[in-house]
């Protein structure tokens, strides 16, 4: 049976207070559009029709960035008639003659929409208007769904227009329906604007289903989380908190350890191995992978990196675009920025910046240096103090050291420059020549002791 999605995105989405359209706000590191988008993608869909309306440039462009083997299909709603309106400009591109047996209807705003719950809805229908409700105590707001006697879905009322009566139901629509498109069409087609807000209401589709003696069937979500709509920035922490708290447990259940799931966020892919632990305040952004025995201390946030076994990263570190190798020690407060590799075995303390170069298997920098644009060979030692002049205000230049290179502390390497093997340089120095293997480096201005001098004043 072939199926299409449409999800509607053309919200302004005013609460937000943000020129950014509401389904770029991000959740768990990524738009909410594109959480719906993965889920729809993981349907057994042939396309995926994306409505666009404020804002439509900044989530166009996103969307062409995007890799997927189905077929998107965008649709611009220009004037905001409901959503009603959003689903029969969809259709209107659709050639009849070669439609979809059925039409998924989803929403941009809706991030955490199963994939289980819609092949549910999917594997249910049979020829019928399908819905997702919801049972809830805090129905304020939503559109209610009006049963017969017998329990049959008979309509939904928007929460604007229902009465007294109808506001105490706490069944509600969650938007989301499935339902051939051939139907569909008829059914959008016969809306009318006749309601509080002058909108397509495409809820309005379930009494005309019902009039024509169509079945109407649903299946109630236990989760409110899954079916939230984001309207407000409130909303959008509330689902944010859940979606990190289900992150942590699926890391729990995989054997990690979370010193405190309530205080770690995930904002992309984590794919990792056994014994690790996270401890608080952790950030996780991109896509990182971490081998087995690793320990991420507090406060530290690593993104787009990855990392072998056996490393430590202590506290505060800031971690972007590395690759760590095993039995790595990291910290306190290092940062490592895109670009570095880390050898084995090797070690970053405290202060300590790396960008854009490789580390040695065994080499360390302990403490407070610099190193930029670099090659450092294997069991070396940078003092502490010690700074890679990379930079000439123009361009930037490679430094290469060679193995079992000892750099004395306060010393200034000025790229470009090479170090043989075995050398060493002098604590204090500044080097912008070449140093041959098992040479010592003395760069030092020469001391003048000055007799009789005397403390400066301050003038009264």
């Amino acid at each position: 049976m072939k199926l299409e999605v449409v999800i509607l995105a053309a919200g302004k989405g005013s609460r937000m207070s943000s020129s950014e359209p509401k389904v770029m706000h991000e959740l768990g590191g990524r738009p909410m559009l594109e959480h719906v988008l993965l889920t729809a993608e993981s349907l057994p869909c042939d396309k995926i029709h994306v409505v666009l309306g404020h804002g439509s440039e900044k989530v166009r462009e996103y969307l062409s960035q995007r890799k997927t083997s189905i077929c998107h299909n965008i649709v611009y709603q220009d004037r905001q008639l409901g959503t009603g309106h959003a689903v029969q400009q969809t259709l209107d591109q659709i050639d009849p003659s070669i439609q979809p047996d059925l039409f998924l209807v989803l929403y941009g705003d809706v991030p955490l929409i199963t994939p289980e719950t819609l092949l549910d809805l999917i594997d249910r229908n049979r020829e019928s208007l399908s819905l997702v409700t919801l049972e809830t105590d805090n129905p304020d707001g939503l559109g209610r769904i009006i049963r017969t006697d017998d329990g049959a879905i008979a309509a939904i009322v928007e929460d604007k227009d229902a009465t007294d009566e109808q506001r105490l139901i706490g069944e509600i629509n969650t938007g989301i329906m499935l339902a051939p498109t051939g139907k569909l069409r008829e059914w959008v087609d016969a809306l009318a604007n006749d309601n509080s807000q002058a909108e397509y209401y495409l809820t309005d589709i379930v009494s005309h289903a019902v009039d024509q003696g169509f079945s109407v069937d649903s299946i109630c979500t236990g989760d409110e989380f899954e079916v939230q709509g984001v309207n407000d920035k409130l909303q959008l922490c509330i689902l944010e908190r859940h979606f990190q708290m289900q992150e942590a447990q699926k890391i729990l259940a995989s054997g990690a350890k979370v010193m405190d799931p309530t205080r770690l966020d995930i904002r992309g892919e984590l794919v990792h191995g056994a014994n690790l632990t996270l401890d608080v305040n952790v950030i996780l952004t991109g896509d990182v992978t971490i081998g087995n025995d690793v320990l991420v201390g507090p406060n530290s946030c690593i993104s787009n990196t990855k990392i072998g076994s056996g490393v430590t990263i202590l506290s505060g570190c800031v971690i972007e675009g590395a690759i760590i190798e095993d039995d790595v020690m990291i910290g306190p407060n290092a940062r490592l920025r895109p670009g570095t590799i880390l050898k084995n075995r090797s070690k970053i303390g405290n202060f300590v910046e790396v960008k854009n170069s490789v580390i040695g298997t065994g080499s360390k920098a302990n403490h407070l240096a610099y190193i930029g644009d670099a090659t450092i060979g294997d069991a070396c030692n940078i003092g502490a103090g010690t700074i890679f002049c990379n930079y000439d205000g123009v361009d930037k230049h490679h430094t290469t050291l060679g193995d079992r290179v000892f750099v004395g502390s306060n010393c200034v390497l000025i790229a470009p420059v090479s170090i043989g093997d075995d050398a060493f340089i002098a604590a204090g120095s500044s080097v912008s020549k070449p140093v041959p293997n098992q040479n010592l480096a003395v760069g030092r201005s020469a001391q003048r002791n000055i007799e009789g001098w005397e403390k400066p004043k301050k003038e009264k």
